[in-house]
């Protein structure tokens, strides 16, 4: 009877060791680390894989080492033109460092998320309005490479900062779509003019070639007759150079000069024959 209570007794004893051994195997994955601490002390990290912490007296927390994407909820900033605007930003980041993770910052997620938004508000609110529509990359960059130096103390590494969404009042886009109205067209102007010019430099040179050549003029002109022909239209408008005419006309005034009589200058004139008969 003594017999079997010591081998229960042990039986028991083993079993409870075995639990005790069992309950200490942790799986860690792949994309995780396990910081471990023995009776509140570092002792560094483990995995991937199965691994053994002594019960009771440890405690091991799971880092995940991957990428983490984190959106900063929208901020009201004022730029520095005095513009109001809602900008929604995603940082990208990861922990490089699992121990400074835990043991230098109380939540390294929630302390990325404030840093972002702060960054987010003193950057932007440096920047006037048209630098932060047009040039978002340069700005993105100096957004990733401030947040990046507060969180490298806590084995965090950003690597990418993106301006979401810029949110602008009603009054601005209005504004704005003026604005390019505007130099839509001024541009539209600024090229019709340029066409116009060299339309006038052509006709000026065309002028001129057509000015050298006698022959050009009547050639020109029976081309366009020809032109003219080709529709068929009920009326045909005869265009008439006036350098055929000009001698004609020249002939006309010398003949009506020649035949206009002279006009007296001194003497009596005669005097005016009387309607009533002399007697």
């Amino acid at each position: 009877m003594g017999n079997s209570l010591a081998i229960s007794a042990i039986v028991v004893i083993v079993l409870i060791v075995v639990l005790i051994l069992l309950s200490g195997l942790r799986v860690i994955q792949q994309y995780e680390r396990g910081v471990l601490f023995v009776l509140g002390n570092l002792r560094g990290t483990r995995g991937p894989g199965l691994c053994w912490i002594p019960p009771v007296i440890a405690r091991l927390l799971k880092v995940d080492l991957r990428i983490v994407t984190l959106t900063v909820p929208p901020q009201e900033v004022i730029t520095r033109d005095n513009v109001t605007v809602k900008v929604t930003a995603v940082v990208y980041f990861y922990v490089v460092n699992p121990e400074a993770a835990i043991v230098n910052v109380m939540n390294y997620l929630q302390a990325t998320t404030q840093i972002g938004q702060t960054t987010l508000r003193n950057v932007l609110g440096q920047s006037e309005l048209d630098e932060l529509l047009a040039q978002r990359n340069k700005i993105n960059r100096e957004l990733q490479a401030i947040i990046d130096e507060f969180t490298e103390r806590w084995g965090v590494k950003v690597t990418a900062v993106e301006i979401k969404d810029v949110e602008l009042p009603a009054t601005m886009q209005r504004a704005m779509a003026k604005q390019a109205e505007a130099e839509r067209e001024k541009r539209a102007k600024i090229i019709h003019a340029e066409g116009e010019l060299q339309a006038a430099t052509q006709l000026s040179q065309a002028a001129n070639i057509i000015a050298s050549e006698p022959g050009a003029l009547q050639l020109r002109y029976l081309q366009t007759l020809t032109e003219i022909a080709v529709e068929k239209n009920s009326t045909i408008i005869f265009p008439l150079p006036l350098d055929l005419i000009e001698p004609l006309l020249k002939t006309l005034h010398a003949a009506r000069e020649g035949r206009a009589a002279p006009v007296p200058q001194d003497g009596p004139r005669p005097a005016p024959a009387s309607p009533y008969p002399q007697g």
